[in-house]
């Protein structure tokens, strides 16, 4: 029976009332100005450390942007943080500049039990518009969200519907050949502990299993039977058939670190042939969730087309 994998795909239309000076890569603009306006929409201990702070396991900022490790949580026992329960999705394309009037069109995937505070995710990015974003703190609207085709909500009107949510079926099939992968943003897939540029079937499938289990454990409350040494093992003997990748330095501002961040990483194509019956889902569902370090900021987004 397919273990199922729950999330909802919103997509985000701003309207500009100031004229818009952005980067060219808009992920690091997006989360980080809906991290600052959430926790002045949520926090009533704004100077306060998360970590430190007495809501800290009750906060919605903390389980959205913080994502603390649950208390005698039996997996990631190392770890303090586990992976954030949405994804942003730029646009893809360079553009910098927007007048007053024009719109901007971004996704928004939130995963599991995340769903629930789909009016927080709206509220704090309508903070965000008026706060403002990008050089010079231009302001926006948010228009219009949608969610399987349908308007939820209604700059004008106000009111937000339930969203469309899926159930991703997570089972084996039969298929043998080729998959050809592209990817769209800087993904930063650690091996060995170096970021690697060289990618190989197995390294993909070393973080897919990874973070699509621990997003399954801890937002959709379903653990997932993965043999992780049998897969790894069936990945290794994969093939890469042709590669073409470069690397993509790009840096964002950190307020919260006071500190400028790099977070380069590969771009560009790869195409990789054999047993992939047993990874479809997997690949499948990389393709709303992304993979790698940096997800939350629309890194390692990636369409894959069969060859």
């Amino acid at each position: 029976m397919a273990s199922l994998f729950s999330f909802t795909r919103c997509t985000i239309t701003v309207e500009a009332t100031d004229r818009l000076l952005l980067p060219p890569y808009k992920g690091s603009t997006l989360r980080g100005g809906f991290g600052h306006a959430l926790k002045r929409v949520v926090c009533p201990f704004r100077r306060a450390t998360c970590p430190e702070c007495r809501l800290y396991r009750e906060c919605i900022y903390a389980y959205l942007f913080e994502t603390p490790l649950p208390e005698n949580s039996p997996v990631l026992k190392r770890h303090t943080v586990i992976p954030h329960p949405f994804v942003f999705d730029p646009p893809l394309d360079k553009r910098r500049e927007y007048e007053r009037g024009e719109t901007i069109t971004f996704g928004l995937t939130i995963v599991g039990r995340a769903v629930d505070y789909l009016p927080y995710f709206v509220y704090a990015l309508s903070e965000m518009g008026r706060l403002g974003i990008g050089r010079g703190r231009g302001t926006f609207t948010v228009k219009e969200v949608t969610s399987g085709g349908e308007a939820i909500y209604s700059g004008k009107e106000g009111s937000l519907k339930r969203p469309h949510l899926c159930f991703f079926p997570i089972k084996p099939s039969r298929y043998r050949g080729g998959v050809a992968f592209t990817f769209l943003t800087p993904t930063r897939i650690k091996f060995n502990g170096r970021f690697i540029l060289d990618l190989d079937f197995h390294h993909l499938v070393r973080n897919l299993l990874r973070r699509v289990w621990n997003l399954s454990y801890f937002h959709c409350g379903k653990t997932l039977d993965i043999d992780f040494k049998a897969l790894i093992e069936k990945a290794e003997k994969v093939r890469t058939v042709k590669r073409d990748l470069s690397w993509f330095d790009w840096e964002r501002y950190s307020a919260r670190q006071d500190s400028r961040m790099k977070l380069g990483g590969f771009v560009g194509s790869v195409v990789f042939e054999g047993d992939l019956g047993e990874f479809m889902s997997f690949l499948e569902l990389g393709e709303i969730v992304h993979v790698g370090k940096g997800t939350s900021f629309g890194l390692g987004r990636y369409e894959m087309a069969l060859v």
